[in-house]
């Protein structure tokens, strides 16, 4: 299985094995990532290339990635008739290869998961999730929050066991971290603002309105074989505890004030407290989309979410595995990324 080399700045090989063969594809140890054609990443998946063209278009529809981000138009050498030709040809990210391969069921695309895992995973532990010469050169400061932030999402992959979306989804959170020093910086209990946005109330997220969101959401799993009968089957009536608590008062005034808060409050609970017999980070991150939604704050006004999958998984993923203390810096996390 061929694996990436980071030392070096520009592009190299790195080669993805099959029992079909090899797939050459561009690692960029600069942006730590991998490049390939849709071509290529048909050819690991073992799809059609119109396939991988259909699932991008939709991906960039949905607003989970940007296309800006992660399409490059890279130079391409052919010969064609005896001459030298130079084409612009697109290349797509292992972020989006990986959104890509999330969408497709073959074997191939578990095989391209399986050694996705393994690399990210290695990168992670060993601490080269973060080019040792940017940590070089960022403040001291910067630095020791980094660390801590590093550690906080180390010692949840040592806890457990990830699989393939939580893997790269908190490699994800890390590199946008290392391109937010303001967060990082404030990323402590003491440090870290809550923030409140302004957002107007539309819909008041009541017990009425989120049960017949979460039992078509069941049925639609269920249905698809994605998930069992005991999915979302409330153990008891904690669940509409605590909706009435993120919309709870004292002295007349809300504890939560904001949106932001009181969907931070939504997922936290649901994870935390175990309101259903299974699939309490699924329901908790689906109904956090849909208070976000229906409340008018899901989306920037660029259009792209303010929070996508990989980053959502990433932080269902953090409160699962949180310690008590940690909510106030996993709440303020949350608002800040909703800012």
């Amino acid at each position: 299985m061929g694996g990436m080399k980071r030392e070096r700045v520009q592009q190299e090989l790195v080669i993805y094995r099959d029992a079909k063969g090899d797939v050459k594809l561009r690692a960029d140890a600069d942006k730590e990532t991998i490049w390939a054609t849709q071509a290529q990443i048909a050819e690991v998946f073992g799809v059609f290339s119109q396939a991988i063209t259909r699932h991008l278009q939709n991906i960039y529809k949905a607003g989970e990635l940007s296309k800006v981000a992660t399409c490059s138009k890279m130079e391409q050498v052919q010969i064609e008739g005896g001459r030298r030709v130079v084409r612009s040809v697109e290349y797509y990210n292992l972020d989006a290869i990986l959104s890509v391969g999330y969408r497709v069921n073959s074997k191939q695309a578990t095989a391209f998961r399986k050694w996705a895992t393994k690399t990210l995973r290695d990168y992670i532990i060993k601490g080269y999730a973060i080019n040792s010469k940017r940590l070089q050169e960022a403040r001291q400061t910067g630095v020791k929050e980094l660390t801590k932030t590093l550690q906080f999402i180390q010692s949840a992959i040592r806890r457990r066991k990830l699989d393939q979306t939580e893997v790269d989804s908190l490699l994800s959170v890390i590199g946008d971290y290392a391109n937010a020093w303001l967060l990082l910086q404030k990323y402590d209990k003491d440090k870290l603002i809550l923030q409140r946005g302004k957002g107007k109330e539309r819909v008041r997220f009541e017990y009425v309105y989120a049960h017949p969101a979460i039992h078509a959401l069941k049925r639609n799993l269920v249905l698809k074989g994605e998930a069992t009968e005991l999915f979302a089957s409330e153990r008891d009536q904690s669940f509409q505890g605590i909706l009435g608590n993120i919309y709870q008062t004292f002295g007349g005034k809300e504890l939560y004030e904001s949106l932001e808060e009181k969907a931070a409050h939504l997922l936290y609970f649901i994870i935390k407290d175990h309101p259903f017999s299974d699939g309490n980070k699924r329901v908790g991150s689906f109904l956090f989309i849909l208070f976000l939604e229906r409340n008018g704050i899901l989306f920037r006004k660029s259009g792209e979410r303010k929070i996508n999958d990989n980053a959502l998984v990433a932080l269902a993923l953090l409160m699962a595995e949180s310690n008590p203390d940690e909510k106030d810096a996993l709440i303020k996390l949350v608002t800040n990324l909703l800012a």
